[in-house]
């Protein structure tokens, strides 16, 4: 395991930007309003000296609020704290020494970790004169400038003495990435925690809770599953302005990254116009899909109820082929343990690829069995080639100079699906045009 190094402080003092220069990505929210950050958000960043550290990002810390909102945060801040080789207390050096930083500063001195003060915003008048004052917080400073690279390396000098060495990079198996999607309030973050036993996301009664993509983890049946909680997606135009178009935005780059999307439902409230946009959103991406339907203690007991709900849903998602569909009660713990082999068994379908000759002769069958409807000539599908996967991709050499109606399209598709375990993976068919001239 790599060693791991959390960034703590108290908000808007340029955490995120610090967490997005360390690990030269764009994967934590940055805005000029305080809070924006709330859940912890983990990346990998490279360390001068060689090898990976796993970067933690952290919310805004208000040590002695009682409100909901910053008691969440400060527990998930005591969390990252308490799992980190070395903290980073990010303070504001334009501001000087505030009486918040000097009691994030005691807080971090209980936790007994190793921290060094990284004086932000250095670029600004007085911001590195500045920067000596934090002395005074009992930790070595060092003065940077997150939003333009300033100190960064200097910052990792620090650093290094409390850094364990970096694990040996390994040939291992790829990773999946798997993406917890849906409204808000379904309870996606429930089902995170419940997958990993711990309370890893904030969770609330409070809709929207989540902003920030949140990774995790996790090893089942051999194969590292990077687990991503994302926020509630909304309808477009239904946003509020500021961190919140932010946050659905990184939802949606969360879809794009991960391989397969479990879309979480409540069946309390049973598959709503949302729950299909965000589906579809999921299918435009071209991702795979398992439907995880939560709450599902507050149905009718026996079989009876489920077998309705299931049936409805894949009556409303029926642009989703064959997806399955999984109940569970993510508070309680029930079902939870089969999510993730569902997941991997749609990964393993996702990345598939089909032989040469097993693929044509499924198609061929097919179409000498039901012929496309043409003129005079009836049309000719000459061969037939996996050219992708993640999602799989055909490519069909045909006699047509156009793509044929969508509804013969679906029924090659469904012929390939009874063939091949294909369930929940969307399948992509690329026409091209053959002559059959000289055969």
């Amino acid at each position: 395991m790599p060693p791991t190094l959390a960034l703590v402080g108290r908000p808007n003092v340029g955490k995120s930007t610090l967490f997005n220069r360390l690990t030269r990505s764009r994967r934590s929210l940055t805005h000029n309003l305080p809070g924006v950050t709330r859940d912890r958000v983990i990346g990998e960043a490279r360390r001068p000296s060689g090898g990976v550290v796993l970067v933690v990002d952290t919310g805004g810390l208000v040590p002695e609020a009682e409100a909901l909102m910053p008691r969440l945060v400060r527990e998930q801040v005591l969390i990252a704290v308490r799992g980190a080789d070395a903290v980073v207390l990010v303070t504001d050096g334009s501001e000087g020494v505030v009486p918040q930083d000097e009691e994030v500063a005691t807080l971090l001195r209980r936790a007994d970790r190793p921290v060094v003060v990284a004086a932000n915003k250095a670029d600004r008048r007085l911001g590195e004169l500045g920067a000596g004052e934090f002395t005074r917080l009992g930790f070595p400073v060092v003065a940077v400038s997150a939003e333009h690279g300033l100190g960064i390396g200097e910052l990792w000098e620090a650093l290094d003495p409390y850094l364990p060495p970096s694990d040996v990079e390994t040939d291992a198996p790829p990773e999946l990435a798997v993406a917890i999607v849906g409204r808000p309030n379904v309870g996606k973050s429930s089902l995170l925690n419940a997958l990993l036993g711990e309370e890893r996301a904030l969770v609330s009664e409070v809709p929207g809770t989540t902003r920030d993509t949140v990774d995790s983890l996790v090893t089942v049946q051999g194969r590292v599953v990077r687990l991503v909680d994302t926020a509630g997606i909304r309808r477009r135009g239904r946003t509020d302005q500021g961190p919140e178009v932010l946050s659905v935005v990184m939802a949606h780059k969360a879809i794009e990254r991960a391989q397969v999307c479990l879309v979480v439902l409540d069946a309390g409230e049973g598959v709503t116009a949302q729950d299909t946009h965000v589906a579809g959103d999921v299918v435009e991406a071209g991702r795979a899909v398992v439907v995880v339907i939560n709450k599902a203690d507050l149905l009718d007991p026996g079989r009876a109820a489920r077998e309705t709900l299931a049936t409805r849903v894949l009556e409303r998602l029926k642009f989703i082929k064959g997806t399955p569909v999984h109940f569970i009660s993510a508070q309680r713990g029930v079902g939870v343990g089969r999510v993730l082999p569902l997941a991997l068994k749609v990964g393993e379908a996702f990345s598939r690829r089909l032989g040469t000759g097993e693929l044509n002769r499924v198609l061929h069958s097919a179409w000498e069995h039901h012929p496309p409807p043409g003129g005079r000539r009836p049309e000719r599908l000459y061969y037939a080639a996996q050219i992708g996967s993640a999602p799989p991709r055909i490519a069909l050499f045909t006699s047509f100079k156009r793509e044929p109606h969508f509804s013969y399209m679906r029924y090659l598709e469904n012929s390939l699906r009874e063939a091949f375990p294909f369930d929940g993976v969307p399948i992509r068919f690329i026409m091209r045009a053959k002559s059959g001239k000289g055969d």
